[in-house]
């Protein structure tokens, strides 16, 4: 059964937002775990939503640094500061990320390629030779950005083939950069 979950706050007569699951209806459902179209054009066509790039860093199992690009990060909340992103199940550091209390996101700028390059490298130390500070709860942190958002887990969620990480804000930089774009598999100006 397919849950969607819809906001009831006329019916409730509360100010703040509760959440009821409703049915969907069966007429404007597909099938979740079948589909009729190939996941390349599926991963193609998300393509031609332009993000920005992020690598995301924690402390790994072992207290080891780990980090990853990732440009699936979104905002949630203003109050209280929400972010997320999501982390591939299949990705090398997966149980790393998943086991971590913490973690920050940083948004690179235009100048970061070759950064977000490296992070999206498997079988190298990503570390090897870059600077980092301690962030909160030991976290490295990126000394170059865009912004960055040091975050403490407030959930995890299934989203399928990967894992939804919600993160509360705990502290932010604003480094005022133009941002690093990616758009139909390519970096792009903004």
């Amino acid at each position: 059964m397919l849950i969607i979950f819809a906001l009831d706050l006329a019916t409730q007569g509360y100010s703040n937002h509760h959440c009821r699951p409703i049915q969907a209806d069966a007429t404007n459902k597909r099938s979740m775990s079948t589909s009729n179209f190939s996941k390349l054009d599926f991963r193609n066509a998300l393509g031609s939503f332009a993000t920005g790039v992020t690598v995301v860093t924690a402390l790994g199992k072992n207290g080891q640094k780990v980090g990853m690009t990732a440009n699936s990060f979104n905002s949630v909340s203003l109050d209280p500061a929400l972010v997320l992103w999501s982390i591939g199940r299949d990705t090398n550091c997966f149980d790393d990320f998943i086991a971590a209390e913490a973690f920050a996101i940083h948004i690179l700028a235009e100048d970061q390629q070759e950064l977000s390059n490296r992070f999206a490298t498997t079988g190298t130390d990503r570390f090897a030779g870059l600077e980092v500070s301690e962030g909160l709860a030991g976290v490295p942190l990126l000394t170059h950005y865009s912004a960055c958002f040091q975050c403490a887990i407030a959930n995890q969620y299934d989203g399928g083939d990967h894992v939804i990480m919600l993160g509360k804000v705990l502290d932010f930089t604003d480094q005022g950069h133009r941002p690093l774009i990616f758009h139909r598999g390519n970096y792009e100006a903004l």
